[in-house]
């Protein structure tokens, strides 16, 4: 699967296994996430790729500040909930 920046993604390895996060940005073997609170997406987590299960069926519009990060995984989590 191709990972872009902007879909949301949940960690399936290591401390914050089941977390759900925004793909800030895409390297070769890292992907870097922020979730708004913890991670900002001035300081987003470096997560090897095979450790991030993407999530298809949503997709962020803007990764460019922390309230937009917050609301998406919100949104997503709000309809999970449901």
């Amino acid at each position: 699967m191709v990972l872009e920046p902007g879909m949301l993604a949940r960690s399936k390895a290591g401390h914050d296994k089941n977390c759900i996060y925004v793909i800030i940005s895409v390297n070769d073997e890292y992907v870097y996430l922020a979730d708004g609170s913890k991670r900002s997406v001035c300081h987003p987590k470096r997560k090897n790729r095979k450790h991030v299960q993407a999530i298809t069926c949503l997709r962020s519009g803007s990764v460019a500040d922390d309230k937009s990060v917050r609301e998406a995984i919100n949104s997503f989590v709000n309809k999970q909930m449901q």
